[in-house]
């Protein structure tokens, strides 16, 4: 009962995975204030309990909006940043680097305002692209969270300039804790997958192209990319956890250390939705980010004593459930395209 009674802030809560957090807050007895410019958010992810959180919509890049939704919260879960799926944070540089304003504002109102924790919501593009080739699969590489770390040698060439967002919030939330004491903790998620997600990520892309029957159906890159799937209401409980748990603002894995590929994760999808293209086609022109991404869990298992329960079987086929019930399917043949590169909201 950690949550109960505390009043509690959720940037972007209007987002994919900020919306299933604020579902769970609100369940464990929390008092829930959202901030969200619904630049990607949506309202409709909020609709089962807009009633029982207080909804500001801003923009976080504005100082006084981060101090105006700071003030009089116990906790802040940092999730608000400009992201999308890889066509997105690989084309929209410029609009990506706007994260470290964000972050600014937040940790500073944080510290301004006497906030008990901060949890800020890293990413494995956090790590060094190095250790993520086909080369260190081989060996089996398991980035585990000292192996990313802009103070020491060799450990920070992190993945474009989403991660190097990410692993500079990371930075600059232990500089408060150096220097005024700031409590809080950086989840750096993997893969996060499941309802209420968007076709710029490639598990929604890879159902919607199943979906509107796609032949041959497209797959980016070469399809031998790992990564460890994660389902979001997982991702949720391990985000709870660590803010609980851990105040030294240190970072910590959290996800699944199941490695699967794109086309293991797409053959899967063809499966449970039924279509059977005649053709696969593997396109190396598009974005395709790291050859494999696995996470060592062994800091979870001890900080958090916890580990994900959701399978990707279980957690695909409640996925595709949600997407086919959810989808309008003429709007995703329009759009479908403009939908893999754009934060469009879903």
């Amino acid at each position: 009962m950690f949550y109960s009674n505390r009043k509690v802030l959720v940037t972007g809560g209007a987002s994919f995975i900020g919306s299933h957090l604020v579902d769970q807050l609100l369940a464990q007895g929390a008092r829930v204030r959202v901030v969200d410019d619904l630049s990607s958010g949506v309202l409709k992810n909020l609709e089962q309990c807009m009633d029982a959180i207080e909804f500001i919509q801003g923009d976080l890049r504005d100082y006084s909006v981060a101090n105006d939704t700071v003030a009089g919260q116990d906790i802040v879960f940092h999730l608000a940043n400009i992201h999308g799926g890889r066509g997105f944070i690989d084309t929209h540089p410029g609009e990506i680097v706007q994260n470290f304003a964000i972050d600014g504002n937040v940790f500073r109102a944080a510290e301004e305002n006497g906030v008990d924790r901060v949890c800020f919501t890293s990413s494995a593009c956090s790590y060094p692209v190095n250790l993520q080739t086909m080369e260190t699969a081989d060996d089996m590489m398991h980035l585990s969270e000292e192996m990313a770390d802009p103070f020491i040698p060799g450990a920070a060439l992190a993945d474009g300039e989403y991660g190097w967002a990410k692993l500079m919030g990371e930075m600059a939330l232990k500089g408060y804790h150096k220097q005024f004491g700031t409590k809080g903790v950086s989840c750096r998620l993997f893969t996060v997958y499941g309802p209420r997600e968007n076709e710029s990520h490639a598990v929604i892309a890879l159902i919607a192209k199943a979906i509107i029957k796609q032949d041959p159906y497209e797959i980016w890159g070469t399809g031998n990319q790992s990564r460890n799937f994660t389902y979001v209401s997982d991702i949720v409980e391990g985000i709870l956890l660590s803010a609980e748990k851990i105040t030294d603002c240190r970072a910590v894995n959290v996800g699944t250390d199941a490695a699967i590929t794109l086309k293991d994760a797409a053959r899967t999808i063809l499966d449970i939705t039924g279509h059977q293209p005649e053709e696969i086609f593997y396109d190396t022109s598009k974005p395709e980010g790291v050859s494999v991404r696995t996470a060592s869990i062994e800091n979870q298992k001890k900080w958090l004593d916890w580990s994900p329960k959701v399978s990707f079987a279980e957690g695909i086929g409640k996925t595709i459930d949600w997407y086919t019930k959810s989808v309008d399917r003429e709007a995703l043949v329009e759009h479908f395209e403009m939908l893999l590169f754009e934060r469009s909201a879903g």
